[in-house]
């Protein structure tokens, strides 16, 4: 099999979950011949959906890499989830493609899938192309779609290459707004007003194109395609497409349609890390950016890239870029779900994976020269669900974390890390079927089991006043014994922590000093109200006294520990929590009680906007509040809301929570003496 980089059509398929992108893209191979029979969700024979995770769900978990003939060309796309939770998938597939076809339901319209699809294809500067899927179904509107659409990203952007002939049950077929010549009675009207448009769009496209169709001239079917092309790959045409995968209508139009008018891999010009503009070429240096890694059980590492530029070929030897290492390509495969066929060379726009490559990790870029500039890496959305972790067994925590870490080189969205403030190992993720899958990918890698409990806050103490402390250390037990004296002073201060030294007449030697601020540091790290990291005050060391034989470090820091413990219990101290900001979108009919949970969690809505057909609400909520809001937003929108938040700030607590969290602490306290 030999490719030919000016008719390879690359794209993504992306949209919200349930929209049917998994089924096209198994009608899509049907319809290529590259498989006998057609794949389904349903009975669990999908080409795309072959793990058994997502076979038992009837959902897309990974993105899955397909590739068929099309025509006189070649198809290289990606199925993608629509669960938000698994985004990470969603932008390596994104950042593999050179167009993106969203998928909409003819009943839902835009829903928060739709809106991420179509800020991606905005993020990597790609063109899209809508297509309305499921109008076979109850209460499926195409025309009330394509007005969300158009209000939503623009009345003379959003404009439909297919219309649908019927409605619901009775929908039989679509027909193409421009070459149409006998439209039913009641899409008549529509036909010309849209035929109009898209005609009017092909002339923009071109100055003397325009002078010509202004002048009446009839513009060919080739003028006409150049323009719609050049259309979308700037922007100021995204085609609407009608049909229903289930009844297989208006799909050939779609396929038709990609591989018409879209971008070819030689059109994507990019920008590398260093500033350096990559204009594709078939020849000359080849440049690749490995867009995902899948650690294998059975195979190992396997690294999937997108070619850049030139060509590669199996069993030869490449420069990772990142790295100044030498890797060598042994067989590269092209990728059907699962099938893997051995391939000899591949060319701009091509999607294959290569096994075992020693250093190179997801977002690397190999090449043959090292005159090739190394690509921008990938962002990534931060987590909105912690769990802390624990071995099940004593003596697996390295294998754990050795697993975690192979987990979250392949899965950046997926995170390890340590809280210093609380103690605990947290594994941070998009949601809660994110973190269950990660826990079960762990188990087949490493063999090993884990506990995932609620992560602890970290709350941290301050002081709203002034206060004066002391402590004499003073302690004989043969030979030298212990003395220190130590007066310290403490007040607030917004700027963070400060230590001065205001002894005089040598009440302290200086020497001695260093000690009194490492005990006061030491008794920061653990505050007398709940334990918590103690921030933002100055504390000024005024007095003291010591022994020219028995005073030492040791005794001046368990002196400072103490009258700091003294000072911090009169200068009226608070324990203080995170905040985070949290932007919320969802559909409009949920306003309420997206408002009514907010307010109930303590949270304070900033302000409320539309963006592209979809309510946002920006708010302020306790972290404490937001340990389970992303299973409890799915529920509440039913999967059509998602969120994305930051840490803000640190806030004092309200009295009533901070008491009972200060009461808890001691009652812990009290048992573990006890104990």
């Amino acid at each position: 099999m030999k490719f030919s980089a000016p008719v390879i059509r690359n794209f993504v398929i992306a949209g919200h979950s349930g929209t049917g992108k998994t089924s096209l893209c198994d009608l899509m191979l049907y319809k290529a011949k590259v498989v006998d029979r057609l794949g389904s969700v349903d009975n669990k024979t999908s080409v795309s959906d072959f793990s058994p995770d997502e076979q038992e769900k009837h959902s897309s978990i990974y993105a899955s890499y397909l590739n068929c003939p099309w025509r006189e060309g070649h198809f290289f796309f990606t199925d993608t989830p629509g669960y938000g939770e698994f985004v990470g998938e969603v932008i390596s597939a994104f950042r593999a493609s050179g167009c993106a076809l969203v998928l909409i339901d003819g009943v839902n319209g835009i829903e928060f899938g739709t809106s991420r699809a179509w800020k991606f294809a905005q993020e990597f500067k790609i063109p899209r192309v809508f297509f309305v899927n499921r109008l076979d179904r109850e209460q499926a509107d195409f025309f009330r779609v394509l007005e969300q659409l158009q209000e939503a990203y623009g009345k003379t952007v959003c404009v439909p290459l297919t219309l649908p002939v019927g409605k619901e049950d009775s929908l039989s077929g679509v027909i193409s707004v421009l070459t149409e010549q006998n439209p039913p009675d009641d899409l008549k009207d529509i036909v010309m007003k849209y035929r109009t448009m898209l005609l009017d769009t092909a002339a923009e496209s071109d100055e003397k194109l325009m002078e010509r169709y202004l002048d009446g001239e009839q513009l060919s079917e080739e003028e006409i395609t150049k323009g719609l092309h050049d259309a979308i790959r700037s922007g100021a045409l995204v085609p609407v497409f009608a049909g229903s995968v289930a009844k297989d209508i208006g799909v050939l139009e779609v396929m038709n349609g990609v591989y018409n008018i879209c971008p070819n891999p030689l059109e994507r010009i990019r920008t590398a890390a260093d500033g350096t503009v990559v204009r594709p070429a078939v020849d000359g240096d080849a440049a690749a950016f490995v867009f995902k890694s899948v650690t294998d059980p059975f195979i190992g590492q396997m690294a999937y890239f997108r070619v850049l530029t030139g060509s590669f070929k199996s069993n030869s030897d490449v420069i990772n870029l990142n790295n100044g290492t030498k890797e060598h390509f042994g067989q590269l495969m092209i990728i059907n779900g699962k099938t893997q066929t051995p391939i000899d060379e591949v060319v701009p726009g091509c999607i294959c994976a290569v096994a075992k490559l020693r250093v190179t990790k997801t977002e690397d870029t190999v090449a043959t020269s090292t005159n090739c500039s190394a690509m921008n890496p990938m962002d990534f959305p931060n987590p909105l669900i912690s769990y802390a972790i624990s071995a099940v067994k004593n003596g697996e925590e390295d294998k754990i974390m050795t697993g975690f870490h192979k987990l979250c080189e392949n899965d950046p969205t997926l995170r390890i890390e340590r809280n210093t403030e609380t103690h605990e190992t947290l594994l941070k993720g998009m949601g809660e079927q994110h973190i269950a899958n990660a826990v079960k990918r762990l188990k087949e890698i490493a063999k090993v089991d884990v506990n995932l409990n609620s992560p602890k806050i970290p709350y941290r103490e301050t002081i709203t006043g002034h206060g004066e402390g002391h402590y004499r250390h003073k302690k004989q037990s043969g030979g030298h014994g212990q003395f220190a004296e130590v007066f310290l002073r403490i007040e607030p201060c917004e700027t963070g922590y400060e230590f001065a030294n205001a002894v005089v007449g040598g009440a302290i030697p200086k020497n001695f000093i260093p000690a009194v601020e490492k005990g006061v540091q030491e008794a920061m790290e653990r505050g007398p109200l709940a334990g918590c990291l103690v921030e933002k005050m100055k504390v000024t060391v005024y007095d003291g006294k010591y022994h020219d034989v028995d005073s030492s470090e040791m005794a001046f820091k368990i002196a400072a520990r103490m009258a700091f413990r003294d000072a911090m219990a009169k200068a009226k101290p608070v324990l203080m929590e995170p905040i985070i900001t949290a932007r919320i979108m969802f559909p409009d009919v949920f306003t309420g009680d997206i408002s009514g949970v907010i307010n109930h969690k303590r949270g304070r809505i900033l302000g409320m906007d539309m963006d592209e057909g979809l309510q946002v609400i920006t708010a302020e909520v306790p972290m404490a509040e937001m340990l389970k809001f992303a299973t409890e937003l799915r529920s509440l929108t039913q999967g059509r809301g998602s969120f994305d938040m930051e840490f803000a700030r640190y806030e004092v607590v309200n009295p009533a929570v901070a008491n009972e969290i200060i009461a808890k602490f001691q009652a812990q306290n009290k048992a573990d003496e006890d104990l």
